[in-house]
């Protein structure tokens, strides 16, 4: 059943056993904002626990964008929500683990910033060939501390993870499909169909074994969870900073930045 009434940043369906949530800010290229992680909170908690729901796929609306992280018009500053930040982003990184189904990213166009940690973070990814990634931190006077940077090294290995954050390059489907960190690639038109298929074979499976290897895998690497607390912590700090403003000040003036005259 559609819902597209309820939320004000996203769409949401449950169909036959899958729930599926769009972020729909495609004039944004679905770059979240502080409702927009406080509806995805409230839709992962909906879906997570409605026991009819055997997988969860997180997709974007339009062709153009999965995600692009923080809407950098609501970041002058701070952000305009909860959290540390201003973002609850240790909230919503947290219900995408926790939820006991599978966390499908599904994803068409650019995944980049907070949206690369959002693919990061689901169980699995699937990719059309026009997906592109990776992380824009420093060169917008940001990080993702914890998952967004000591989870993937997990996944794509500690060199590429640091080649990843330090030269903030971007990546093709097909490429990020070689270093680990989509499970594979098809073109666009054939994404849907993908995608539904491995939720098919997921909803066949097993609830309760899928819901304990999730908690397996998740076990291993949940200090992380303690890392990244830590971390937005100092980003707060960080984001107060001249050098920091910096970064959205030349964003939002289409400039390049000059953080180096900040840093004493």
């Amino acid at each position: 059943m559609a819902d597209t009434t309820q939320y004000t940043d996203l769409l949401y369906e449950e169909r036959d056993g899958i729930a599926t949530i769009t972020i729909n800010r495609p004039a944004k290229y679905n770059a979240f904002r502080g409702q927009t992680c406080d509806e995805l909170i409230h839709a992962f908690n909906r879906a997570g626990w409605n026991k009819a729901i055997g997988v969860i796929v997180l997709t974007g609306a339009g062709t153009k964008a999965f995600c692009t992280g923080g809407d950098q018009s609501a970041h002058e500053g701070s952000y305009d929500g909860k959290g540390t930040v201003g973002l609850p982003m240790e909230a919503l990184h947290s219900i995408i683990r926790s939820v006991p189904q599978p966390v499908i990213a599904k994803v068409r166009g650019y995944a980049i910033g907070g949206g690369n940690v959002l693919a990061t973070l689901c169980d699995l990814t699937l990719a059309g060939e026009s997906a592109q990634f990776g992380q824009v931190g420093p060169k917008m006077g940001s990080i993702d501390p914890g998952f967004g940077t000591a989870y993937l090294s997990r996944i794509v290995g500690e060199k590429k993870a640091r080649e990843i954050w330090y030269l903030c390059r971007r990546y093709t489907a097909r490429e990020a499909e070689a270093m680990g960190l989509v499970n594979k690639v098809v073109p666009d038109d054939q994404l849907d169909a993908e995608v539904e298929a491995w939720c098919r074979e997921i909803v066949e499976r097993s609830p309760t074994a899928i819901a304990i290897a999730k908690r397996s895998f998740n076990a291993d690497s949940d200090n992380i969870a303690g890392i990244g607390a830590l971390g937005m912590q100092a980003l707060k700090l960080f984001y107060d900073s001249d050098e920091s403003k910096e970064g959205v000040a030349s964003f939002l003036e289409k400039r390049k930045p000059d953080f180096r005259k900040f840093y004493k």
